[in-house]
């Protein structure tokens, strides 16, 4: 019978190659939760622009009517509890106001302090896709530096910070090149990959909690039935803005009629 040649593998070189796939796996998994959180994020950013200038702003209007009608309250009723209703209104009208046109304004100011951008340089340093050693590490590195451009953007140091840690915790902290250390890299990456995937479903889920959230979800139950559910917040909004203009000009004609 002719020889049957029987090609085995070490117990470390199975080892090393069951701990890569299953790498390779949770990396997989890690990109579709970033890649859903991403869209995630984008939608509900989309859709709070479009509420702010649609609904928002007639809030803020609405609320601060509703102040000046209480300021006014006070110089006809000259008494603490007016001036608190008076002081309690014109706070909440400010808290609607930042609501409404903050976002707006610290986007367009957003300067990136330099600590920041130290972080984020040490950060991409180590995570560029030039960097790396073989085409599967390239795809990985080309998604943390998608991460750490998010987390830069959102002024994120607490996740570029565990980034850098990350990296220098597998690649600093466990030295060689035998198999033993390779299989010590590989499970700390596995175990941050997972810690990772918990904390996107974490977000995701605390996301779609959000007040924002469940605005957009009514909305979209609201357009099944053929309905436009902010159009309505806003034609509902305008109605009780021009009642607060009406009781405004009927205080002040109070106002005159006692001569204060």
């Amino acid at each position: 019978m002719p020889a049957e040649i029987i090609l085995q593998q070490t117990p470390d070189a199975a080892a090393l190659l069951d701990r890569r796939e299953q790498l390779a796996g949770v990396r997989s998994r890690l990109a579709e939760c970033e890649s859903e959180l991403a869209q995630l994020r984008a939608q509900l950013k989309a859709f709070e622009g479009r509420y702010l200038r649609q609904v928002g702003i007639l809030y803020a209007e609405l609320d601060d009517l509703e102040a000046r009608i209480a300021e006014r309250e006070v110089a006809l009723y000259d008494s603490d509890s007016a001036r608190q209703r008076a002081q309690e209104a014109r706070q909440r009208a400010q808290e609607t106001h930042d609501a409404a046109f903050g976002a707006a304004r610290e986007a367009e100011e957003f300067d990136p302090p330099p600590n920041l951008k130290t972080l984020f340089r040490d950060v991409a340093k180590r995570i560029h896709p030039d960097f790396a050693r073989d085409e599967a590490e390239q795809q990985h590195f080309t998604l943390l530096m998608a991460r750490a451009n998010q987390a830069y953007r959102r002024g994120d140091t607490e996740t570029l910070q565990r980034m850098l840690d990350d990296h220098l915790e597998i690649n600093a902290s466990i030295a060689g090149e035998d198999a033993a250390a390779e299989l010590l890299r590989i499970s700390r990456q596995i175990q941050h990959a997972e810690r990772d995937i918990a904390a996107l479903e974490a977000e995701r889920h605390a996301l779609l909690a959000s007040e924002i959230a469940q605005l957009f979800l009514d909305t979209e139950v609201a357009a099944r039935e053929h309905r436009d559910l902010l159009t309505e917040l806003a034609t509902s909004l305008q109605e009780q803005i021009a009642d607060a203009k009406y009781r405004f000009e009927f205080v002040n004609r109070q106002i005159n009629a006692y001569g204060r």
